[in-house]
Parts: C-alpha cells; structure tokens; sequence
C-alpha cells in the first residue's frame, strides 16, 4: 500500500530543519510527514525500542515510519543491525527483512548530515557564494560519504576561511536554509541517495525489494 503519511524519527534538530525544507519539495502534494528530533543518537537509540512499540499497537497501514541517524564513528553495518533489531523487537516490519510489505526503513547518514551538503555543492554556493566552486573536485572531497576528520568540522573550516560563520557554524540555521535548495537528484552522496529512494518508494506504488 502507498504511504499517505510518513513520521521521520531523527537523531538532532538540525536534521529535523533539514528535512522539513527537503521533504515538501520530495513528497507529492497530498503526502504529509512529520519530523521528531531527539537530542542527539544516544538519546534515539536509547528511546527507540519504546518509541517503536508504541507505533506498532496503532501504525495506520499506509502509514511508513523513516528512522534517520548520523552514522559519525560507528560501523554501519552494525549500526543497521542494531536498529534493525530494535525495529523487529518492537514488531514492526522493516524493508530490510520484508521489502514488499514493510512498516519502517532504517537510513543512515554517512558520516552526517554535512556530507549530504557536500553532495550537493551547486545549492552550497547558492547559499554562500564566497565558497570556491571547485571543492568536489579537489582530494579529499570527490566523495561526500568519504570525508576524513570529521564531515561537519571539514565545512565548518571551508566556510570560516570565506568569512562565513566566524564564531562557530550554526548547524539549525545552516539545515533550514540547505534543506530548502539541495536538489534529491542532483545530490552525489550515496547516503542522501539511498534515504531518498526510500522515501519515493514508499509514497509511489508499486514498491519494490531492497536493503
């Protein structure tokens, strides 16, 4: 059945800011959302089970749940597993075990939310035009999911250097103002990619298999 209504659960508000300027522009009109921010992955992973359990006794069924977190220094694949895990123990279907019939699709962001910006660098320099439009080609940053040292340390750095956020980068204001211009299919993040084949998959029909 198509989703009519998709509950994001994320990890921080500035994934939430993020995501209520992307998904108006992502969903069809008639497709509604919200987005729950916890206060960061601990407290997530540590509310998650109950919070889950609470969907599966009333989840409507063309409802989808979309669980989001920063995959930072973790192993992904275990990461995905404990919240795979977590999903089938509140007894929710998960698009891993059930592509066909599933309630809930776990995505993380590899290694944050900042490397779904660098996939998209045209809407970065929309925002701030001082930034050198030529960072994706340059070493270091030719893959977004693959940036060493830290994804959002590595932007807050290119926009210091252009006079940008002097004082500390202001990641909400930063994801309000993004989420509204990142272009879902001119993004070359492979994270941000598969989190928005999910999202189309489970308001467009028929859906498919996958991970």
């Amino acid at each position: 059945m198509t989703a009519s209504h998709l509950e994001m659960l994320v990890e921080e508000p500035s994934m939430e800011a993020f995501l209520r300027g992307l998904l108006p522009r992502l969903l069809p009109e008639e497709r509604t959302f919200n987005v729950h921010p916890f206060q960061g992955k601990m407290d997530l992973l540590a509310k998650l089970q109950a919070r889950l359990r609470g969907y599966a006794a009333w989840l409507p069924p063309d409802w989808r749940i979309v669980v989001v977190v920063d995959r930072d220094d973790d192993d992904c694949h275990d990461l995905k597993r404990q919240l795979e895990e977590l999903a089938l123990e509140a007894g929710l279907r998960t698009r891993s075990r059930l592509p066909r019939s599933w309630q809930l699709v776990n995505r993380i962001a590899i290694e944050e939310l900042e490397a779904w910006y660098f996939g998209d660098w045209d809407a970065v320099t929309s925002a701030f035009p001082r930034l050198s439009p030529n960072v994706p080609s340059q070493r270091g940053f030719r893959n977004p999911d693959a940036i060493a040292g830290g994804t959002w340390e590595a932007f807050e750095r290119l926009l210091k250097r252009r006079g940008y956020y002097k004082s500390g980068l202001r990641k909400i204001e930063v994801a309000r103002m993004l989420g509204k211009i990142v272009d879902p299919d001119r993004c070359r993040s492979k994270s941000f990619q598969c989190f928005r084949d999910a999202v189309r998959e489970a308001v467009s029909a028929p859906r498919h298999g996958g991970n």
